[in-house]
């Protein structure tokens, strides 16, 4: 058998490009102000970690169904579509906690404000006061948006 070994030009220049590519990556983020790339990864890490779980999840249902039904059945695929119903189920709500996780440790700012908003929604339901809800509101706005200014514009009442 003859064996062809590359030359260690061939082997400088692999190398070489496998770590040019997170190099380029980092040059780009920082030229062209991809700052938002945390979304990103974000939600790289999100859907990355709930299809762990969902696979996982699938795995452990079929071989359970296949073994508790497997006196029943014999041979049948009823384990898999057993299985693939549970995760189908299970996907949404898994997705959910999945996302809000993330969220807490990669996008705090989307959390922190999400958290702003449902404080808001609370206090707003206890409220009466128009000055107090005012004020309130343009809080909640500030700290969510953070806009470089608020104003609220109320309609007269007609009589």
């Amino acid at each position: 058998v003859l064996s062809v070994r590359p030359s260690p030009l061939v082997d400088l220049a692999s190398v070489s490009t496998v770590l040019a590519l997170p190099l380029a990556v980092a040059l780009a983020v920082l030229r062209y102000r991809l700052y938002a790339i945390d979304r990103l990864i974000s939600r790289t890490v999100a859907w990355a970690l709930l299809t762990a779980a969902l696979v996982g999840v699938y795995l452990a249902m079929v071989g359970l169904l296949q073994r508790l039904l497997a006196p029943l059945t014999g041979e049948s695929d009823l384990a898999v579509a057993g299985a693939t119903l549970v995760v189908a189920a299970v996907f949404t709500p898994l997705r959910r906690h999945v996302q809000a996780g993330v969220d807490r440790r990669f996008n705090r700012s989307r959390y922190d404000a999400e958290r702003i908003v449902a404080g808001f929604r609370d206090r707003l339901r206890d409220e009466v006061d128009l000055d107090d809800l005012r004020t309130d509101l343009l809080a909640t706005v500030g700290a969510t948006v953070q806009p470089t200014g608020t104003s609220l514009w109320l309609r007269e009442e007609r009589r």
